[in-house]
């Protein structure tokens, strides 16, 4: 009998210790996660002055915001859709290739390099004199302005988030169950079909997962906008900046930085993955 109350005793101890554990955790939570949020909250019901108003969010819906609102979002939906299109190849080319987990550090090695040093790489890159203008001068094109447009600016933010969209396919191509591709295929089906019908409803959660990676931060860029973009495109990141920085209008900055939490939580619950797969 003693063993068994002792046992007893114990079980009803663990789940006392294990919400030991998550003090830290709910800290962490409170301290950097919630509280900034309800700082910016807070921040964003004051005007220039220091009084106490709602104008803010009123004054968010006006067309200028409403523009710079759709910029962000039609841009983060180029960056995703295009990281999505070479990222899920890519992903499929890795599963089949012999030393897939060097060639997969390979591609997250970048991620790993400070942006801003990237960033100016690519300034070098793009500029007047820079290696990809030298290129098209050697093949006849001539001198072109490549920096300061739409192009550069997709180009580079594809290219800095594509590991965050490969990683997820990757590992959902990995944990999907080869016989069903051979089971397609030796029913007839065609490549194409077994990619529509099998493979990609298998993997859709990794591209949940990395359309959502890819999508969230770049729909609140603003140094790469600022950099490789330079005026030609504001969007909310880059007027969050300008505020906070530039004309000290920490309330309207606050506003748009509150409306794009919410833009993201939403975004998150769309992509998110449900705890029951359908059978």
């Amino acid at each position: 009998m003693r063993p068994a109350a002792e046992a007893l005793a114990q079980n009803r101890s663990l789940p006392r210790s294990r919400n030991l554990y998550l003090v830290p955790y709910m800290l962490w939570m409170v301290l950097f996660v919630f509280a900034p949020i309800l700082l910016i909250v807070y921040d964003s019901l004051f005007d220039v002055e220091g009084a106490f108003t709602f104008s803010n969010y009123v004054h968010f819906f006006t067309p200028v915001y409403m523009k710079m609102t759709f910029s962000s979002f039609w841009y983060a939906f180029l960056i995703t859709a295009f990281s999505l299109l070479v990222g899920y190849p890519a992903a499929y080319l890795l599963t089949k290739t012999k030393h897939k987990q060097l060639w997969l550090l390979l591609i997250i090695l970048p991620s790993w390099i400070n942006l801003l040093l990237k960033t100016y790489a690519f300034i070098g890159l793009f500029g007047t004199y820079g290696a990809a203008n030298a290129i098209l001068k050697t093949i006849g094109i001539g001198q072109q302005q490549i920096l300061f447009t739409d192009f550069s600016f997709i180009f580079v933010s594809v290219y800095i988030f594509i590991p965050f969209m490969i990683l997820p396919v990757f590992n959902a191509l990995e944990e999907m169950n080869p016989s069903l591709i051979d089971a397609s295929r030796d029913l007839g089906a065609s490549p194409w079909t077994t990619f529509r019908r099998v493979i990609f409803p298998l993997t859709i959660n990794g591209v949940k997962s990395g359309c959502q990676a890819v999508f969230i931060p770049a729909l609140s860029l603003f140094m790469i906008t600022r950099l490789i973009a330079g005026s030609r495109i504001i969007t909310l990141g880059t007027a969050i900046e300008q505020h906070f920085l530039v004309t000290q209008d920490w309330g309207m900055g606050a506003t748009i930085a509150v409306f794009l939490i919410l833009a993201m939580a939403i975004i998150m619950v769309l992509t998110g993955t449900r705890g029951r797969t359908r059978r």
